[in-house]
């Protein structure tokens, strides 16, 4: 009886199941949602109008995001990206990182006591070299031409630290962030190599892209 009192509660429904008989999708779904509104008197989520297409009833519509994922092709496999229809514009990016010694390691470089050489000076020219090769190590970055690489590396007596940073430029179709960004890296992995006979508690941290100018996004600077 209690059954029979909740079923009769409720005007009988024409059907539950939309069907595609003389209408598109978007009919049907639109008549499923008039008849749960006169049921339950408000319209059902509206996270079933988001599978609506306009065009083919049997397509449905894709949200895209404002900003798309540019290695990644139709079918979510990896490519390439066509630069070709690009314009050359003038590029840079300015690209940085810490690497976290220790005060006994950090003495021995201000010192230049440490059995490799000169830390600083080896680590320059290895980022400089680590910003030529990037598109060797990251597989989908174009082979640039780069008009400019500076390396700079700093002790920084409060932290026991060196600070690099780096700045790439390039005139062309693609940035140079990842240039950059490589730089800086491979001189602060160089680092490591150079001072980890004094110490394996050495940190790598903070590798972080600055700034970047040209090309259709613009100018860009971190807020840090």
């Amino acid at each position: 009886m209690f059954l029979q009192r909740i079923v009769g509660a409720f005007p009988p429904l024409k059907r539950m199941i939309c069907t595609y008989r003389g209408h598109d999708l978007a009919s049907s779904i639109q008549e499923l949602n008039n008849e749960m509104e006169s049921i339950f008197g408000q319209p059902p989520s509206s996270r079933f109008d988001s599978t609506v297409s306009d065009g083919p009833a049997n397509t449905p519509k894709t949200c895209e995001s404002p900003s798309s994922l540019t290695h990644t092709s139709n079918t979510g496999e990896a490519q390439m990206v066509d630069v070709s229809p690009k314009e050359n514009t003038k590029r840079t990016a300015i690209a940085s990182c810490e690497v976290i010694l220790g005060k006994h390691v950090f003495d021995l470089v201000l010192a230049n006591q440490m059995a490799k050489g000169d830390v600083l000076s080896v680590a320059k020219i290895a980022g400089i070299s680590g910003a030529k090769q990037t598109s060797s190590l990251i597989p989908l970055c174009h082979n640039i031409s780069l008009s400019h690489v500076r390396v700079d590396l700093k002790l920084n007596h409060k932290d026991h630290s060196v600070m690099i940073e780096g700045e790439a430029a390039s005139t062309g179709k693609t940035g140079v962030e990842m240039e950059a960004m490589t730089a800086v890296t491979v001189a602060g992995l160089t680092v490591y190599d150079m001072c980890k006979a004094a110490s394996k508690d050495i940190v790598i941290t903070d590798v972080r892209l600055k700034h970047k100018a040209g090309g259709k996004s613009g100018d860009w600077s971190s807020g840090r």
